[in-house]
């Protein structure tokens, strides 16, 4: 549906999502989130700041400023990394504000036509589709296996004349791996006695692009006394939908995933677990999501309150202490979905030095993004390399072996990070998420115990 732009005077929102009045008047302005801002810092422009957007929200509201494509830039290159709501002394939900304000824009189709056909056939007629996205992964296999991959990096020909395609191309994971399979999960039997029933969602990217961080996931809570079955009719959590102001997609999946993980006449799980950032921080908003939707407002609120973070939920019920030697020094990069919105910092790390051998480094800005944030790096790519050269410099300061992290986008995007600017092979060539590493441990201990 499209709006008619709205008279001198009058309100900008249109849509039920329309920004909280009482929430946009926390901001008093100040600046403690300018230093904060990864795009204010790389632009130097207020409007690219958070109050800054915030002021624009303001002044579309009351008709002050009119919805130009000048605006919805500024609305556009902002990360939605949230660093701003840890600085805030206000605690403004600038997270909650952005999703709005893009909603608005997705509603009003102020967006250019091109942008708006690529959105509906990738992130309306793929994402949504388990089916597909397997599919997409496959093509990806093909495309490396025939060895095209190779071919196209080696000869630099898309690096010449379409640098920001070859950002892009260069975020591509390595699907070697066998992609993962929802079924996998019953088929590893928990420890006895059984502390607890879990539910994972696997995403829409992960089984595909780090297969491998489900397997050790389901593996190191089963070591733990956690039975996890992965529902298989489960689908994307909609978080890449919400961020780019499609909120009415986001709804629809989360009601079917919410129809899968807590279906009627069966007992609910005692925990939903999940190993991205992203997509964690968007399941434990999904009772503000459908809060204005009868029928599933009670639905969502209940599969909320039972979301965790996989190493808020280890830390909650105690884990076994790993006993396998990792010995290497590891940097941990927060990513901005569990540090920001879930404020999950400690359990991590928490994890990461329980493991023997092993020596946590620490960055100069750990929790300052890299850049990746769901699509930006696709959409914003001039912004998110620069920003990711900034992290990467921090990571090779840190004299660290390997780096380690929560979301799969921040994987992606460290893994073209090393290969670009590690020249000296100082790091692994892939990232790894902190679970993988507590996994390993249990498993060269528990070789360890056989060989004696």
């Amino acid at each position: 549906m499209t709006h008619a732009p709205p008279a001198q005077g009058e309100p900008i929102w249109l849509t039920e999502d329309r920004p909280d009045e009482h929430e946009l008047g926390l901001c008093v302005h100040c600046g403690f989130c300018l230093n904060a801002c990864p795009t204010y810092l790389d632009l130097g422009v207020e409007t690219d700041s958070p109050r800054g957007r915030i002021a624009l929200m303001r002044a579309l509201d009351t008709g002050r400023v009119e919805w130009t494509p000048r605006v919805q830039q500024h609305f556009d290159q902002c990360l939605q990394c949230r660093a701003c709501e840890t600085a805030c002394p206000s605690k403004v939900p600038y997270g909650r504000l952005m999703e709005a304000t893009r909603a608005e824009a997705f509603a009003q189709q102020r967006w250019p036509r091109r942008r708006r056909l690529l959105w509906n056939l990738i992130m309306r007629g793929v994402f949504p589709s388990p089916r597909r996205l397997r599919l997409a992964g496959y093509g990806l296999k093909l495309y490396q296996r025939l060895g095209l991959q190779a071919l196209v990096r080696r000869s630099g020909l898309l690096r010449r004349f379409a640098p920001g395609l070859a950002d892009v191309e260069a975020l591509s994971p390595d699907a070697t791996d066998r992609f993962y399979a929802n079924a996998e999960a019953e088929r590893v039997q928990p420890a006895q006695p059984l502390r607890a029933n879990a539910a994972l969602l696997t995403g829409c990217m992960m089984p595909l692009a780090y297969p491998e961080t489900h397997r050790a996931t389901v593996r190191v809570f089963a070591r733990n006394g956690v039975a996890v079955r992965a529902p298989r009719e489960q689908v994307c959590c909609g978080a890449l939908h919400a961020h780019g102001g499609d909120v009415e997609a986001a709804r629809d999946l989360a009601r079917k995933n919410i129809a899968a993980f807590l279906p009627d006449g069966e007992a609910p799980p005692d925990a939903i677990l999940i190993n991205a950032a992203g997509c964690g921080s968007h399941l434990k908003e999904y009772g503000h999501l459908l809060r204005n939707d009868s029928d599933w407002a009670a639905r969502a609120a209940d599969f909320a309150s039972r979301v965790r973070d996989v190493h808020e939920y280890l830390v909650e019920i105690g884990f076994e202490p790993p006993t396998g030697e990792l010995p290497r020094a590891v940097t941990y990069q927060d990513s901005c979905h569990l540090s920001h919105a879930q404020e999950v910092r400690k359990a991590p790390r928490e994890l990461l030095r329980a493991i023997p051998g092993l020596e946590l480094r620490e960055m100069r800005a750990p929790d300052r993004c890299c850049g990746s944030a769901g699509i930006y790096s696709i959409m914003q790519s001039e912004i998110s390399q620069r920003v990711l050269a900034e992290k990467m410099e921090d990571v090779l300061a840190s004299g660290a072996q390997q780096v380690c992290t929560a979301n799969p986008g921040c994987m992606l995007q460290l893994d073209a990070g090393i290969a670009r600017y590690d020249a000296e092979g100082a790091l692994s060539a892939r990232s790894a998420h902190a679970i993988e590493l507590l996994d390993e441990s249990y498993r060269i201990g528990d070789g360890a115990r056989r060989i004696r």
